[in-house]
Formats: C-alpha cells, structure tokens, sequence
C-alpha cells in the first residue's frame, strides 16, 4: 500500500518491531517480492547498453533457452544465473546480487566450486575460462545441473 521507498534494513527492523503481521504485510507489501527475474535482465541490458543476445552468447547459455529466460518463459537455475553474470560481465558482488534477485543461494567461498567461480568473476575470466577452470579441477562445469 505504501508508496514510501525504504531500504531493505528499514524494512527488516520494522518487522522485527510490528505487533501485527497482518498490518505489516498490507501496508509493506508492495515492497516485497519485486519485480520479475526477467524484467530485472532486461533493466540490466538497457543500463549497460547490451543486447539479449550478446548476453547469452558471452554466458555460453544455448541461445533459445536463454531467450526463455529473458522473456520471463523459464526460470533459471543458479548455474544459469551465473552464467549470466559471465554473461553481463559482473563482479562478484553483482553476481550475487543478481543470485539474490533470482532468489538462489549466494557463492560461499567454502564451497570448492563457488571458490573456483569467485576466483573467476573477480579476475573477469569469460565463461569458458571458467568452465576450463572447473573441468581441470574436477568440479562440476556450469549448466550440467
């Protein structure tokens, strides 16, 4: 109902705050759950002024399914988003802001292979530098899922 923006912190310690859920929710509601994966994919090309496609190709996603994911027809899986931050060219904190949009885990750098795929967001290797990296290390390569 509210029309006021406030932060994701805001918003958390009003909650913890509220005596009624029920009123929390219907006046915050329209604060949560955002907008769709897909519209955030396209804000993302319109910003960087990149196409769809080129973001898919550079992600190394086959070409239909990732324009099912940009037009909102399938819903990624976490090695497809983060494909797509290979895709978008992102760091690694853009890349897991953009797993948390898509509402995936984050890469936790105890994890062998998430270690391996934050080495490579933070020294901006392409995908298949990645996907090399992975297979010589005998992790699991991204889209395998």
């Amino acid at each position: 109902m509210t029309e006021e923006k406030i932060s994701t912190s805001t918003l958390l310690s009003r909650l913890f705050k509220t005596r009624h859920l029920g009123r929390f929710m219907e006046y915050y509601g329209s604060q949560m759950d955002g907008q769709p994966f897909s519209a955030h994919l396209g804000r993302l090309c319109e910003q960087r002024g990149l196409l769809p496609a080129h973001v898919i190709q550079r992600s190394g996603i086959e070409r239909t399914f990732g324009h099912q994911i940009f037009n909102g027809r399938r819903a990624p899986s976490r090695d497809k988003v983060i494909q797509l931050a290979f895709g978008f060219g992102m760091d690694y904190d853009e890349a897991q802001t953009l797993l948390k949009i898509a509402r995936k885990s984050a890469l936790y750098p105890k994890i062998r292979r998430d270690a391996v795929i934050i080495y490579a967001l933070d020294r901006d290797l392409s995908v298949i530098d990645l996907q090399d990296t992975l297979s010589e290390l005998s992790l699991p390569v991204l889209g395998k899922e």
